[in-house]
């Protein structure tokens, strides 16, 4: 454990004070924090904000949902969310086990920015935004602007993420989530895709696409998502991706996959998720 300082504060204006004041190390579930830090560590001052309970649960607010920044994976899972928010749905249960799904939360899997991060893609399909509070005042940020690269955010240091805002579809939504790794559960990703289609008359009205732990950063497939729109929603939905819309990754060679075996595995799973997405009623 650190030498250093260590607040826990209960209001969140008493911990965008302490932020205002020094230099802290942000903890919040602490499942991605403590394992990086199981050697001797320089001295670091942890600020709690897990006494901030009003940062935790998931509501309507107008035209949008919000989704507290303590929110755990297990509170996605178990949420009574509509269809739209299927393929983070599935992405919780699969945030390594039960006991990390109980503790982890949305906040730190963004803030902690890792490429393999699988709350990333289904977030960035359901164009979610990120609240960041500072004594300053509150600004949102999509995320797509917010990571930056790996373990790299737009996050100020004065800043706490208090909410994630997923504004609510215009029409009737389908979502899903698939995720490839060397077993089913427990396993950082070898690549991901979330998918999500707006549907209406039979027809594709929006599409959002995203691939992860293919790139820095997981990425939106532009150019597949316009091919998407006017299209019968059905199976043969899949027939429309191709090699040249996946152009915009950059994936790497690492102990779990190279970089041909993950781009061609890219593929393979943006197919089933676009059949799957047309085949759902």
């Amino acid at each position: 454990m650190s030498d250093g300082q260590y607040l826990r504060p209960e209001r969140l204006e008493d911990a965008v004070a302490a932020l205002r004041d020094g230099a802290w190390t942000l903890l919040a579930g602490g499942t991605d924090h403590y394992p990086a830090r199981v050697t001797a560590q320089r001295p670091e001052d942890i600020l709690d904000i897990t006494g901030l309970a009003g940062l935790r649960g998931i509501a309507e607010a107008g035209d949008h949902f919000r989704i507290g920044a303590l929110t755990s994976w297990s509170d996605i899972a178990e949420g009574d969310l509509p269809p739209c928010f299927d393929g983070l749905r599935r992405a919780a249960r699969e945030v390594g086990g039960m006991q990390i799904q109980n503790r982890a939360t949305l906040a730190g899997n963004l803030c902690n920015a890792s490429p393999a991060a699988d709350g990333v893609p289904p977030l960035l399909t359901l164009d979610a935004s990120v609240e960041l509070a500072s004594a300053h005042g509150v600004r949102s940020l999509p995320l797509g602007e917010f990571i930056l690269g790996n373990r790299r955010t737009a996050r100020r240091p004065d800043e706490l993420m208090t909410a994630i805002l997923v504004p609510k579809p215009a029409h009737a939504a389908r979502a899903a989530f698939l995720k490839l790794g060397a077993r089913k559960y427990l396993v950082i990703s070898i690549t991901m895709v979330a998918g999500l289609l707006e549907v209406k008359d039979g027809r594709v009205a929006a599409a959002r696409i995203a691939v992860g732990a293919c790139s820095a950063v997981a990425q939106r497939l532009p150019a597949l998502e316009a091919a998407l729109v006017g299209q019968t929603a059905g199976p043969g939905l899949a027939g429309l991706a191709a090699e040249e819309h996946l152009a915009g990754l950059a994936p790497i060679d690492d102990i779990r996959a190279d970089t041909g075996y993950r781009q061609d595995a890219a593929l393979v799973l943006v197919k089933r998720c676009l059949a799957e997405l047309g085949s759902t009623v």
